[in-house]
């Protein structure tokens, strides 16, 4: 009597054991979008853990200069974020050049004061490659100079997207354009983008490495 409920005992074991593995072959071989439904929603969710270089881009600053930006502080990405551009600009060490033809110029409140707009950023080396006498005659010469800086603004937020193959009016009223993809950008076939995508309170800004001039 105990051998026959031990015998039965084992039968049931088994039946359990193997009954999952029925059932997931039935599920298998009678529904196959529901078998498939946790393989796609998988795949998206690590598609929304592992964002392309692209989507990064989208929302990253991006570009060689990028690494020489301070970590933390008024000067680093976050802090810029904090304040309007002609600030943000002036704790760049990076821009201290701009600054001071900014200042020279007279548009410090112009361009704390504008909302959205695009500022392509010359870096201290891109004023070096100016002859210094003809850089000195352009910065005391305040109208002059305002044209120059203005040529450097967008009046609008421009995302990297947008530089793939653009023309813009700046506010000086000439046009700039622009081309490229990923993360490498030039403006007027000639100033490259080495930082780009830096956000400050009102603008978007793309650190180029040579002076933009008018027409």
């Amino acid at each position: 009597m105990n051998s026959l409920r031990l015998r039965r005992g084992a039968v049931a074991v088994a039946a359990a054991a193997v009954l999952p593995f029925s059932l997931a072959a039935c599920s298998d071989s009678g529904d196959e979008s529901k078998a498939s439904a946790p393989s796609s929603a998988a795949a998206s969710s690590t598609a929304d853990e592992a964002p392309t270089e692209d989507s990064m881009t989208m929302d990253q600053p991006f570009g060689p200069a990028c690494a020489g930006v301070p970590k933390d502080g008024a000067g680093s990405f976050d802090g810029m974020a904090k304040d309007p551009v002609a600030t943000a600009a002036s704790n760049n060490p990076a821009l201290s050049t701009l600054v001071t033809a900014v200042k020279q110029a007279g548009l410090v409140d112009t361009l704390n004061n504008a909302e959205n707009i695009t500022v392509f950023a010359p870096t201290n080396d891109a004023f070096a490659k100016i002859p210094k006498a003809d850089l000195d005659k352009v910065l005391a010469d305040k109208a002059t100079l305002t044209k120059i800086l203005t040529y450097h603004v967008v009046g609008e937020k421009l995302a990297p997207q947008q530089l793939e193959n653009g023309s813009f009016e700046t506010l000086q009223k000439g046009m700039i354009t622009t081309k490229g993809s990923g993360q490498e950008y030039t403006v007027n076939d000639s100033s490259k983008v080495v930082c780009g995508n830096v956000k400050t309170a009102n603008a978007n800004v793309y650190i180029v490495d040579t002076v933009l001039m008018p027409k």
